[in-house]
């Protein structure tokens, strides 16, 4: 009995503190110590300068030898797009013929890896973690954005794939996460000296990014607009909350990875849907409205779900 009760405690570390977060910015938001003029300001601060600084830092700072992790970075690639291509074909079969299937699919695989994803693993393997879950942060927004394109364009005309793939590769390309892990990784294996000036001032931005942007995010949440698309908004939450994690994670099982590795492909599988998701939906003339209520849902229940995986794989050793 005393084994289940620390291991449940240890899952709630991790968990809780975010869910806190989350549940201050409702809360803020709601006496209106915060509104969405603070919001949009604060999350374009975070995505263009706070979060790229703590990438950056993690990595250059890191004792970590990142030329081992190439298989970590090629399983999470694989792994997300079978899920995918799985999501996809079952999507079609369940909702045939239907104009949302694609910010369905998105909704079921685009993981909110560089905030909530990143936050959990902070929690549970500190700088390290961080350090190793950036170099899996930056093909992951890569390949979230091009299979974005196919999972939306269906329904576009032919010359309006080709204007939605220049965006996304300006985007890609112009990119603050990308631009950020990359130089953090030049500088790491050219061993280039960052002046400990530079590095202090960083860390003031780095250590406010995770605190700002889970307030950011849980401002941003509505439940009151869960009324509409239920069936879809259901089916895209299994997927992202249980599925996805659940077959991400077995297959890194039966990979080898294990301890830190393992954690970081849970983590960023359980991961509720991206706000980003919202946005591209509403770029590519997608159903926003369904697409935000994936990103509430996914955000809320990935507190129950994540604690619960959490939970075995601390009790089984594996993490």
């Amino acid at each position: 009995m005393g084994s289940f009760i620390e291991q449940l405690l240890f899952s709630a570390s991790i968990t809780g503190p975010i869910c806190l977060m989350l549940l201050l910015g409702v809360v803020l938001k709601r006496i209106a110590l915060i509104n969405d003029e603070f919001i949009d300001v604060a999350s374009k601060l975070v995505f263009q300068v706070t979060l790229p600084a703590l990438l950056f830092l993690s990595i250059v700072g890191s004792e970590h030898d990142f030329s081992n992790s190439t298989s970590l970075i090629g399983y999470g690639i694989t792994a997300n797009l079978l899920f995918f291509i799985i999501v996809v074909i079952f999507t079609k079969r369940i909702f045939p013929n239907s104009d949302d299937n694609g910010v369905v699919i998105q909704g079921s695989y685009r993981a909110n890896t560089a905030i909530i994803g990143l936050a959990y693993i902070a929690n549970a393997y500190g700088d390290t973690g961080v350090a190793l879950a950036a170099i899996y942060v930056a093909p992951m927004t890569i390949l979230y954005n091009i299979l974005a394109v196919i999972a939306l364009s269906p329904k576009q005309k032919e010359s309006g794939h080709f204007e939605a793939l220049g965006v996304i590769v300006k985007t890609i390309t112009k990119n603050p996460l990308v631009i950020s892990i990359m130089l953090g990784l030049a500088f790491y294996f050219l061993t280039i000296p960052v002046p400990n000036m530079i590095m202090d001032a960083g860390q003031y931005f780095a250590r406010m990014t995770l605190p700002l942007a889970l307030l950011c995010t849980g401002g941003s949440l509505n439940m009151k607009s869960m009324k509409n698309d239920q069936v879809a908004t259901w089916f895209a939450t299994v997927n992202k909350l249980v599925f996805a994690p659940i077959f991400i994670t077995v297959g890194a099982l039966l990979f080898g990875f294990r301890g830190i590795e393992l954690g970081i492909v849970f983590f960023m599988s359980a991961a509720p849907t991206a706000a980003a998701s919202y946005v591209m939906a509403r770029a590519m003339g997608g159903n926003s409205s369904l697409a935000a209520n994936i990103i509430a849902l996914t955000t809320v229940a990935s507190l129950i779900s994540c604690t619960l995986g959490i939970f075995i794989l601390s009790s089984l050793n594996l993490m």
